[in-house]
């Protein structure tokens, strides 16, 4: 495990570090209120995408990183405490891996490029329906997507799954990074996506409803690749297809 300090008052990024070789050094981030260790090691180890020097880092106020009261847990603040740990741990010109918000946490200030060492590699974005209040955001979300699949199938699981998934955050951090994640940025996160002329890859369950204006972003050039037979944790309910569908996004980027 690394860390660095990220911000004036003194709290701590840490993450998982996996030693590699010349190649690109490559960043897991992990969705809302999650950890990114639990969710990519497997993928992280995988032949597919195994070599590089890899970073599973988890955003300040979720997993082993601090948590702190006192920090506002937008998606630009997670960006700049992001780029300082970047920098602080030397990761320049890196592949990004984002599942859900994490897929949102690489670029949300402004038109200019991703912050120093990141270049968006596959993604697993979040799409909130509604114009509610973060709490209740995050509270459908769970309704909707952890009955229908969970991370096992039955009851106990889908309970478990919750409890483990409120747990790997702060309190502060989940209320403030939800109704700062419905609110959204200026310009949106699909505004930057459409407008990056980097590689960009969507990866989606095949039973989801296609993304909206999902045309606009294929005519952009961005790839979108349903993944039959998973739920929204596409690295748990197939670590096998996302590394695979990762290693093909990511070549020759």
């Amino acid at each position: 495990m690394r860390s660095a300090q990220v911000t004036p008052g003194g709290a701590r990024f840490r993450w998982v570090a996996i030693p590699g070789g010349p190649r690109r050094p490559r960043i897991y981030l992990h969705g809302f209120g999650a950890s990114s260790s639990p969710y990519f090691a497997a993928v992280a180890v995988h032949p597919a995408v195994a070599g590089s020097r890899s970073l599973q880092i988890d955003m300040l106020g979720f997993g082993i990183s601090d948590r702190p009261t006192n920090f506002g847990y937008t998606l630009e603040g997670h960006t700049d405490t992001l780029a300082a740990a970047l920098e602080t741990a030397g990761v320049q010109g890196a592949e990004v891996v984002g599942h859900s918000k994490g897929g949102a946490g690489c670029r949300p200030a402004g038109p200019s490029p991703p912050p120093p060492g990141v270049r968006p590699g596959p993604r697993r974005p979040h799409r909130p329906r509604t114009r509610h209040d973060g709490l209740t955001w995050h509270r459908r979300l769970h309704r909707r997507r952890v009955p229908r699949r969970g991370m096992g199938g039955g009851p106990r699981s889908r309970r478990s799954a919750l409890v483990v998934h409120d747990a790997a955050a702060g309190l502060e951090a989940l209320h403030r990074s939800a109704v700062h994640l419905v609110r959204g940025t200026e310009p949106t996160i699909r505004e930057l996506l459409l407008n990056v002329t980097i590689p960009r890859t969507c990866m989606r369950s095949e039973d989801d409803e296609p993304f909206a204006a999902e045309t606009q972003l294929v005519d952009a050039g961005v790839a979108i690749v349903p993944i039959p037979n998973c739920g929204h944790n596409i690295m748990l309910d197939d670590a096998d297809a996302f590394a695979r569908e990762t290693a093909r996004a990511l070549q020759g980027t």
